[in-house]
């Protein structure tokens, strides 16, 4: 892999740390009035995908259609919901059909395909807007049948997109397509974000406004994320750093830009090796082939553009539900530490002149309703001079190339520490 996409397939590779949001107008989902502006009626929602990202689970506070029935109110109309699985696409609207926002919900078409939904689609049903969030081996690259995006550019050109991280999960080979699906987007100058919500976190933004406003440049980044496995029952996955540590690799490149791919270094604690032993598996992993077992750790470095160094160690080691998780960020007399950002975010400060760490408490902070809200405000045309998308799709698949890059180093590392210990050295 190099550190730029294939030739021609890469927008320009903006300075990430320029994007951000003030803190103070993250404001509350109960905080907030459904918009109600002066000549603007309903606004015509499309779902891909039935699933909890997009209808919320016990096991997570995702829920896409939650967020939109409390930023539009009573204009929100979900015009269809597209998904194969159309017996799991019914309960979920029977669900909202049986609740107080009914009126969003009372005409949604069940559909099994985008083209299904077009077929049935009034002139008046034209979505304003398409939230993805079918599963990312589903979407992402240009391949039929896994090209949701680009079927959405082709049908609807010009209505925005949000889509669901990681944009993609398949293989290496295939990551060429991701970034000319980032160049089609760009390049149609169709409005996209996508939900690497912890971008939106005011503990985030409160970072970004330290660094900004004191001119810091950011010497190095260190990402921790200890995962609880005993919770975990998810037998297939593309691994825990595209799937999961895809968030803490996205908020490193968001404070110290872009990394040189070729500096990225790799190293793993596996299923089959003494102390990768774990005795609280919720799934039989026999039933799962040898080489598609998951790492129990995997530690990380590289290198920024800038020079500045970063570096993540992903944990699958703590059991019972709670996750722990942190990001620090260095510059010059400054430090800054991000615990616990899935939860109650607080933010640890040390600052010149002063040895002693403050502290921040973050409550009743939603990231996924700041994101959500923003995405509408951008559509909308509200605050036109303040960046309020930080998470692109170009961006997206630049946070998805280094989590390759990560993993094919760890595989790298394991294949020499094999090659090691399989050679027969001479008496």
């Amino acid at each position: 892999m190099t550190s730029n996409p294939p030739e021609g397939n890469g927008p320009l590779r903006r300075a990430t740390r320029s994007l951000s949001i003030d803190p103070s107008k993250l404001v509350p989902m109960d905080k907030t009035e459904a918009l109600r502006l002066p000549g603007h009626s309903d606004f015509n929602v499309l779902f891909i995908g039935a699933g909890n990202i997009m209808f919320g689970s016990p096991e997570g506070p995702w829920n896409h259609s939650f967020r939109l029935e409390h930023k539009l109110g009573p204009r929100l109309k979900v015009v269809g919901l597209v998904d194969p699985n159309t017996q799991r696409a019914a309960e979920a609207l029977e669900k909202k059909r049986g609740s107080f926002v009914v009126a969003a919900y009372q005409g949604t078409h069940i559909c099994k395909t985008l083209d299904d939904f077009i077929g049935v689609m009034s002139p008046e049903e034209k979505p304003h807007a398409v939230i993805v969030g079918s599963p990312p081996m589903f979407r992402g690259i240009l391949q039929k049948g896994r090209d949701i995006e680009a079927q959405i550019l082709e049908r609807f050109p010009g209505v925005p997109l949000f889509v669901e991280k990681p944009i993609t999960t398949g293989p290496l080979e295939e990551l060429s397509e991701t970034h000319q699906l980032a160049k089609r987007i760009s390049d149609s100058k169709t409005i996209c974000s996508v939900g690497y919500m912890l971008r939106y976190l005011k503990a985030v933004q409160t970072m970004k406004k330290i660094l900004e406003d004191n001119k810091l440049t950011v010497m190095c980044t260190i990402a921790r994320y200890a995962c609880a496995y005993e919770a975990i029952a998810k037998p297939d996955c593309a691994g825990p750093i595209i799937e999961q540590g895809t968030h803490f690799c996205d908020l490193s490149r968001y404070f110290g830009g872009e990394v040189d791919i070729s500096t990225v270094e790799a190293h793993s604690l596996e299923w089959d090796e003494n102390a990768g032993q774990l005795s609280k598996l919720t799934i039989d992993e026999s039933q799962i082939a040898p080489e598609n077992r998951i790492p129990r750790v995997t530690s990380a470095t590289w290198k920024y553009e800038s020079g500045a160094v970063g570096s993540l160690s992903h944990v699958v080691a703590l059991q019972g539900t709670l996750y722990s998780c942190e990001l620090e960020v260095f510059a010059d007399g400054y430090q800054l530490k991000l615990v616990n950002p899935y939860l109650t975010p607080v933010l640890y400060i040390r600052k010149p002149g002063d040895d002693n760490e403050t502290s921040i408490t973050f409550a009743d902070d939603d990231p996924f309703f700041s994101e959500i809200s923003h995405f509408i405000d951008t559509i909308e045309g509200r605050e036109e001079n303040e960046p309020r998308i930080l998470s692109s799709f170009d961006d997206a698949a630049r946070s998805y190339e280094l989590t390759w890059a990560i993993r094919r180093a760890t595989e790298r590392s394991r294949a020499r520490a094999l090659a090691a210990k399989n050679t027969i050295r001479p008496l």
